[in-house]
């Protein structure tokens, strides 16, 4: 098995969803380029190859670990410090050989310097075959860009290379206890040495990969004001080379009920060497850099663990006889089959699309991070990937992930009995779907992101947003596409639209639509509360409505993609009913 390589589907986006027009030329700027690449067409065929190799080391080697890895765990905290246990050590060592940690870093630092695009398809495959595998090595990719974007030029000479090289890693560390969402609530603090160098004090807890090595830390120095205003970031270095001995300790590795081959680690600091990273009180902004992308990655690796469970639930399906005949001829559980592969496959479109926006943002982000200014053309891209990116985020990280826990029940649902026990993967799926759910911010901080960029969109231009109403009307839809799918996308939108107002009117009170613009004619904890309590189907509804929009997008390009949107469309049209009866009556 191969997952590139023997998926159509996967082939197809490649070659016709992701935007390469777009990114192929912020990454090369002239062919024939040092790499050798002769045009764009040599680069995207050699990330073909390379997602080949790839697919077939997540479908083998990394797959037939799964297993053990789950079952012997991550490794063992001895030490203050985590030591790989015999089956992530082997996956370090694979990752090493193949390039992985360095799928994305400069060429300058050792790395192949692709597409994000890359890296991002690579993250799916690995968590199709195991979730825990796939988290470690994100914690090398992640960590390597945080480096390189906000540490100056000689830290990132000393420490990227390691990290290319398999030797070091890292962590993003916030959690603290009694402090999760609420980031304005922490409490460890940095005090000032005088030699350009804080000692950090307190404690993490739930730090995924927090013995790798390298820690982008929250911490709030002395005197600074309270909540985020006040919260600054630092890079803390375990092995320190001003520091003897461990600079901070690992005090131990948590017992999950799922992703078992995943370190998850409690942070101690206890007057630990630290560097302040860019501005005092600008901590949590640069954190969001890392966070964006993480959840754009955990869509990721939520779709690939959506493919692993249906495609095992369907192959027992089909071998698995009752009746006289294979359980997926059956006829409910043929329709379950066909509507299971329904939505992983919009899914993948969605996620697809997304991270082709979020390349081109992410590229041109830290162009003008390193110039300072983008050209014209450039900013005008810039724009328009930063808006999709941010519109997206929030919608990826909570459908994919909502829908790989549902689907994997399912999964579980197709063996039966067999199902429950754990000698079957859809188990392990099961179990390690809930990571994804609840890291980088909960399905319920997802929709509450999703519902303050709507409301702040539609205050922006209420006129505009009602009479655009108009032109979504279903009746005059012809005027815009001959497209089937693309009027159909138009009717669902309209429904969409129409409803919404009524729900943000009833909820947010203004005497007329216009005073949106107006927080104080609606501006009450009473309104605001009524709203919040519609934020999730708020965030599902939206999330269909932007699925609906790439798949019409994908039909234009391609008609035999048509079935899918239709698919698709009949699938969560009776969701989007149900949403608006939730809106009426509640």
């Amino acid at each position: 098995m191969n997952y590139f390589s023997d998926e159509k589907e996967w082939q197809w986006m490649l070659k016709n969803a992701v935007d390469w027009k777009a990114i192929i030329p912020l990454y090369y700027k002239e062919f024939p380029t040092a790499d050798g690449f002769n045009n764009q067409e040599e680069v995207i065929s050699f990330i073909e190859e390379l997602m080949t190799q790839t697919g077939s080391w997540a479908a083998d080697a990394v797959y037939n670990r799964a297993e053990a890895i789950d079952v012997n765990g991550a490794g063992v905290v001895k030490d203050g410090r985590t030591i790989p246990g015999k089956e992530l050590s082997e996956f370090y060592r694979e990752a090493t050989e193949l390039g992985a940690f360095g799928l994305c870093v400069p060429t300058e630092f050792g790395g192949m310097g692709l597409p994000a695009v890359a890296l991002m398809i690579l993250l799916e495959q690995l968590s199709r075959a195991c979730n825990s595998q796939c988290t470690q090595l994100a914690f090398f990719t992640s960590i390597a860009d945080m480096v390189h974007r906000f540490c100056d030029h000689e830290t990132a000479e000393r420490l990227i290379p390691k990290i290319v090289a398999g030797e070091l890693s890292g962590s993003m560390n916030l959690t603290e206890p009694g402090c999760g969402s609420d980031l304005g609530m922490i409490k460890t603090s940095a005090t000032p040495v005088g030699d350009g160098t804080y000692k950090l004090n307190g404690s993490k807890i739930f730090i995924t990969n927090g013995g790798g090595g390298i820690g982008f830390v929250l911490a709030r120095i002395k005197g600074a004001p309270e909540g985020l205003e006040g919260i600054s970031m630092f890079i803390c270095e375990q092995d320190d080379p001003t520091v003897e001995g461990l600079n901070y300790t690992v005090a131990k590795n948590e017992h999950k009920m799922g992703m078992h081959g995943s370190f998850t680690c409690e942070i101690v600091y206890e007057n630990s060497v630290a560097r302040l990273i860019g501005e005092e009180g600008k901590g949590f902004r640069y954190m969001l850099h890392l966070m964006n992308e993480a959840r754009i990655a955990v869509g990721m690796q939520a779709l690939g663990g959506i493919e692993g469970c249906i495609g095992y639930a369907k192959n027992y399906a089909q071998e698995r006889v009752q009746f006289d005949k294979p359980i997926s001829e059956l006829p409910l559980m043929k329709r379950n089959l066909e509507d299971f592969e329904t939505e992983r496959d919009a899914l993948r479109a969605l996620l697809v699309d997304t991270i082709s926006s979020y390349d081109i943002f992410q590229k041109l982000d830290l162009k003008k991070n390193e110039v300072g200014e983008l050209t014209k053309e450039e900013e005008a891209i810039f724009k328009n990937a930063s808006i999709w990116t941010r519109k997206r985020t929030p919608l990826v990280k909570y459908y994919a992930c909502e829908a790989y826990t549902q689907l994997s029940t399912k999964a579980i649902q197709v063996l039966g009995g067999y199902g429950f026990m754990e000698e079957y993967p859809v188990s392990r799926y099961h179990r390690d779907s809930f990571g994804p759910l609840l890291y980088e911010g909960t399905s319920q901080i997802q929709a509450l992101m999703a519902l303050k960029d709507m409301i702040k969109y539609v205050a922006k231009n209420p006129q505009k947003y009602f009479s655009n109403l108009f032109i979504k009307h279903p009746a005059f839809a012809w005027v815009a596409s001959d497209n089937l799918g693309q009027r159909e996308l138009s009717g669902s939108q309209y429904t969409f639209k129409k409803n919404l107002i009524k729900l943000i009117m009833k909820c947010l009170k203004p005497e007329k639509l216009s005073d949106l613009t107006n927080p104080k004619a609606w501006m009450n904890e009473d309104n605001v509360d009524k709203l919040m309590l519609h934020a999730e189907t708020i965030c599902q509804g939206l999330s269909y409505l932007e699925t609906l929009r790439v798949l019409a997008n994908h039909s234009s390009m391609d008609k035999e993609r048509y079935d899918l949107f239709k698919r698709y469309h009949t699938l969560v049209t009776p969701r989007l009913t149900g949403i608006y009866k939730d809106w009426e009556i509640r």
